[in-house]
Formats: structure tokens, C-alpha cells, sequence
């Protein structure tokens, strides 16, 4: 899957996981800032399996650390598509925003500022910046735009940080399952791999042809190829809700209701379908 809708499809899983409206599941509900940054920083993490990869998004996003990141990723887990896109990678991700969240320090005007989160924030958000073409080749701006939005809630709202181990592991959950549905698939249980028997790979006609590979990726491709129509048709829609989703928020969080404007024009609706019928 392309890395833009890598980015996309984190932030629309945060706003369906997290938002509390009528367009979303609230399983695990925020407020409304932790729905606008943390779409934000899922769509990073929704990239943080691509950190294997020494020329991809990531790679771009922050130079010269973000350069030196891949690199390293990509020699300790055996290269681009291996450890980091497994049930391992996630695991491991996960461990380590965890581990970040103790990282803090004590200030006489602010109290503790959460400094493991925030640098996480500063990472994620430029990863997705970058996906989304939104701050273009400029990286002073990424840089600044990332480092900003940190700080502020770092300082201002540092409650809003209990969520960044949940965030990480879903976004790169979001990833693992967007290159499973395409052709080149994932290798789920690395390190251990079970590459397909030769009796698969000769009989062709076999659906289990496409979705178990000599390299023991697994794949089950309703995408395609990455890049697609097929992804294109399932992720604009996907892209339109984080969108609308993000901007529900704010618009909650600046008073307007509406959660009440949604159920009005959806009653309205009923209404205007049933008098037709």
C-alpha cells in the first residue's frame, strides 16, 4: 500500500476507535484534542513499519535522524517487509512508546512534562506530514510543524499523552493489515517463516497460490498491486472519513454541536424518505 494511505488509514482508525459520535465506534474514547493530534500521530505510526525501508517516507521525513533511523531499523530486522511488518514488529512498537511514556522531567512552572511521548510526537507527526504532502520539501517547516505541536501539548495538555502506546500499536496494526491485502503480502510470524510447498506453487489455478508465497509471506490481495485502483476505490472513501472526522472534532471542540446538527439532518432525512414512500 502507498504511503499516504498508510497515513490515512491510521488517522481514520483513530477517529473510528476513539471519537464519540455518531460516525465512529468509541471503543476507546478521547476527547476531542486527543481525536485532532492523535489522528495526527496514528497516521505517523501507521508508517512506523516502513522505518525498514532506507528510501521510503519515513526515510524523507526528518533528515539526516530519519535517515540514520531506517538504516538502522533495516539492518536489526533483516530488511524492508521482514521483522517490522509482523506480529513481532507491532508488539515491539508498542513496547517501545510504552517504555517512552516514563521518560519525563520536572519543571517548577509546567510540573512533570512528559518528554518520551512528545519526542515520539515530534517523529510520528513528521512521518505523517510528509505521507500526506503537507509540509512538501520544505523540512524546516516539518521539523517546526511537528516539534510545535509537541510542545504544546507536552506543556499545555500533557494528560493527553496516556493514549500514545495504544496509538503506535494501531497504526502499525493499520499497516500490517493494509500490505496483507495486497499482492506482496507480510510475513506475519517472523522470524519464523513457512515458505508455500512446491505443490502449491505448481498448481497455480489454487487460490492459496496467491496467498501464501515461497518467502512465506501472507497475503490475501482484494487490493492488487500497491498503488492500484483497487486501493485507490477503498482508500478515498477511507481518506474523506478521517477528514470528516478529524474536523468534527474541532468544530466540538470550538462549541458547536455537532453531534446534534448530524442527528437533526439524519431525522430530517428519515423523514423526507418515509413521506416519499
Amino acid at each position: 500500500m502507498m504511503g499516504g494511505h498508510h497515513a490515512a488509514s491510521g488517522a481514520a482508525a483513530w477517529v473510528a476507535v476513539t471519537a464519540s459520535t455518531p460516525i465512529a465506534f468509541g471503543w476507546y474514547p478521547v476527547s476531542d484534542v486527543g481525536v485532532m493530534t492523535g489522528a495526527l500521530v496514528c497516521a505517523g505510526a501507521a508508517l512506523l513499519p516502513d522505518a525498514d525501508h532506507h528510501n521510503g517516507t519515513i526515510s524523507h521525513s526528518l533528515p539526516p535522524l530519519s535517515e540514520a533511523l531506517t538504516k538502522f531499523v533495516c539492518t536489526i530486522s533483516g530488511g524492508h517487509r521482514n521483522g517490522t511488518h509482523s506480529i513481532l514488529g507491532i508488539a515491539v512498537f508498542t513496547l517501545i512508546a510504552w517504555a517512552m511514556s516514563f521518560l519525563t522531567i520536572s519543571t517548577e512552572t509546567f510540573g512533570e512534562v512528559l518528554i518520551g511521548p512528545g519526542i515520539m510526537a515530534v517523529l510520528l507527526v513528521a512521518f505523517a506530514l510528509r505521507a500526506l504532502h503537507l509540509t512538501g520539501r520544505r523540512r524546516w517547516w516539518t521539523w517546526t510543524s511537528s516539534i510545535s505541536l509537541a510542545l504544546f501539548i507536552a506543556v499545555f495538555a500533557p494528560e493527553e499523552w496516556y493514549w500514545m502506546p495504544f496509538c503506535v500499536g494501531l497504526g502499525a496494526t493499520v499497516h500490517i493489515l493494509g500490505d496483507l491485502v495486497t499482492t506482496q503480502g507480510v510475513p506475519l510470524l517472523w522470524p519464523i517463516r513457512f515458505g508455500s510447498p512446491r505443490w502449491v506453487r505448481r498448481h497455480r489455478w489454487l487460490p492459496l497460490d496467491d496467498m501464501w508465497g515461497r518467502s512465506g509471506n501472507i497475503a490475501v490481495p482484494v487490493l492488487g498491486d500497491a498503488g492500484s485502483w483497487r486501493e485507490w476505490l477503498v482508500m478515498t472513501p477511507v481518506s474523506i472519513y478521517a477528514v470528516v472526522g478529524v474536523v468534527w472534532a474541532v468544530l466540538s471542540q470550538m462549541g458547536f454541536d455537532a453531534t446534534g446538527a448530524w442527528n437533526d439532518g439524519t431525522a430530517l432525512l428519515t423523514s423526507a424518505v418515509a413521506s416519499l414512500g
